[in-house]
């Protein structure tokens, strides 16, 4: 095992190499592979990024959580932009204010990306150090230069100096995992077992096989990766497509990303291309799930807002009532309960004693009689208040 230097990214390299380490040695119990098989350095490839990218799930969520938060406030944001363009500083105190009382963390929005960057770094530095020969890419992350015998006969971080050599004779459809396109012939002799004469020893693979086994994968791994960026396009809203920052930033998702790994897979490793293939396979399938939650929570708390509203909703045909306290309420049905009483009594014809002759009323003597007849309706308002 390496011995750990804490001035360099050791904190990166060994807990990568520990979880690939730990699923090679679960695949090799596995039957009909073994330890030296292409199939199970492959698989603990795989089962790496599968890890990682496990342990990431939840700030997955969280960065789709948060940017679904900033896309219902940019209204907001846009109104503060117009209102103090002028004033970046005061345009960067609103902004931070505004972002405070929404309870929005940009820093979460962006941390599974700014995690993914030292993950990948470490893996291409753990692949490229199985091979440390001369003239190699491994040197540029601090690998020392080694001849065939001393690079197959080194620890590289958790693999033990048997664990390189496994991995290095290690052939899928008859490619080493660590070898690129781009590879000088001379690094070829490192997936041979050579020994301390360093005799020569013509290599079993040719280097049209590396081209036919990795050209696959870069234009898997380039699709893939224009496909995720087309997906997360799709679910920015209608209003940030407007912004000239925004459109640039989604072509060069579109379009450079993808062209970058294709151009740089005759530079990567055949591990390196199977990692971006399947981080991009997880990275779609994750997606999908992940956004189908969301639009079904999104839409289960709108139904529940829409019945909420239905139920404090006036029924149809009914006036809405004016708001009052209890005692004004009853005291404003009696007056309308009195003055409907009043005014029957009023338009009911008196009725004569039985026996007697009705008596002829003179006009005026009518009129008094109503006058009085208000007078105590107007007393018997005021005993019931």
């Amino acid at each position: 095992m390496s011995s750990f230097n804490p001035m360099s990214l050791d904190y990166v390299y060994y807990p990568v190499s520990g979880i690939m380490w730990v699923w090679h040695k679960v695949f090799s119990i596995v039957p009909g592979l073994g330890p030296d098989s292409g199939i199970t350095w492959a698989l603990s490839v795989i089962f790496l990024v599968l890890t990682l990218r496990a342990i990431l799930y939840k700030p997955f969520v969280r960065q789709i959580k948060t940017t679904r938060q900033m896309q219902e406030f940019q209204p907001q944001m846009q109104a503060l932009r117009k209102k103090y363009g002028k004033d970046r500083q005061k345009l960067a105190l609103e902004m931070q204010k505004l972002q405070k009382e929404h309870g929005f963390n940009p820093l979460l929005g962006c941390l599974p990306a700014l995690l993914q960057v030292p993950v990948f770094i470490g893996l291409f530095h753990v692949l490229r150090s199985f091979n440390r020969m001369s003239g190699g890419t491994a040197q540029m992350f601090g690998s020392p230069d080694m001849n065939a015998y001393e690079t197959r006969h080194t620890a590289n971080y958790f693999f033990s100096a048997t664990d390189v050599q496994s991995f290095l004779d290690a052939r899928l459809f008859g490619v080493p995992l660590s070898s690129y396109v781009q590879e000088p012939v001379a690094q070829f002799q490192a997936f041979m077992p050579v020994g301390p004469d360093l005799a020569y020893i013509e290599p079993n693979f040719q280097k049209w096989w590396i081209i036919a086994l990795s050209v696959p994968l870069m234009i898997v791994a380039a699709l893939a990766t224009h496909f995720n960026s087309r997906a997360s396009i799709a679910r920015q809203p209608v209003a940030s497509l407007d912004n000239p920052q925004t459109a640039i930033m989604n072509r060069l998702m579109l379009w450079v990303f993808p062209i970058g790994v294709l151009v740089g897979g005759f530079f990567l490793p055949v591990a390196i291309l199977i990692y971006w293939v399947t981080q991009n396979i997880w990275t779609y399938c994750q997606q999908h799930i992940v956004f189908g939650k969301l639009d079904k929570e999104d839409e289960e708390k709108k139904r529940l807002a829409q019945e909420k509203r239905a139920e404090n909703a006036p029924k149809p045909g009914a006036k809405p009532k004016k708001a009052g306290t209890a005692t004004s309420l009853t005291k404003a049905a009696e007056t309308v309960s009195d003055d409907a009483e009043d005014a029957a009594e009023e338009a009911a014809p008196s009725k004569p004693t039985p026996g007697a002759k009705p008596k002829p009323q003179h006009p005026s003597a009518n009129a008094r009689q109503q006058q009085r007849n208000q007078q105590q309706r107007n007393r018997n308002k005021k005993r019931k208040r």
